[in-house]
């Protein structure tokens, strides 16, 4: 049996969203017949798009939007992918500093063009950052939170491995 790959795309500003990406490949990296590729949103191409079996899209809520880097992920890969994507399994984490839910709402919106299948709520963690200065801080993301980004990367590489997706 080939081995299935989960492409965990991230862009984090303070840390906070590379830490939720981080913990989301390691509960993945636990299932044997996932192959995790963790890449920062820059360094992503269409064929690594192409390449994987399923996806977990990690951004901070920017301005309430995604990150303007993971925005352009988007754009660089979208039409290279379009019709060649379909059905395939994503997850979206979103560290925000209110509520996240626009950050989201703009990932999905991109997935549905995408025909991707959302096999999880949205996991959207908030600092509660809104000075400038708590803003621009280095996050710290508490355990419970990293723990339930490796729990949803661990349950999307079980979907993988075990075909449901």
């Amino acid at each position: 049996m080939t081995p299935k790959t989960l492409l965990v795309v991230y862009h984090s500003m303070t840390g906070g969203t590379a830490q939720m990406a981080q913990a989301a490949a390691e509960g993945a990296r636990d299932e044997p017949d996932v192959r995790v590729r963790l890449l920062h949103a820059p360094e992503v191409r269409p064929d690594d798009v192409l390449d994987a079996d399923g996806y977990v899209f990690a951004t901070p809520e920017n301005l309430a939007a995604m990150a303007g880097l993971m925005k352009d992920f988007f754009d660089r890969c979208y039409y290279a992918a379009l019709d060649r994507v379909n059905g395939r399994p994503y997850a979206t984490l979103v560290c925000a500093g209110s509520d996240g839910q626009n950050a989201a709402r703009q990932i999905d919106r991109i997935a549905t063009g995408w025909r991707l299948r959302c096999v999880a709520p949205t996991l959207i963690v908030c600092t509660h950052a809104q000075t400038p200065e708590a803003i621009l801080r280095p996050k710290q993301i508490g355990a419970e939170d990293l723990a339930q980004c490796r729990e949803l990367g661990a349950a999307l590489a079980a979907g993988l491995a075990l075909g449901v997706y």
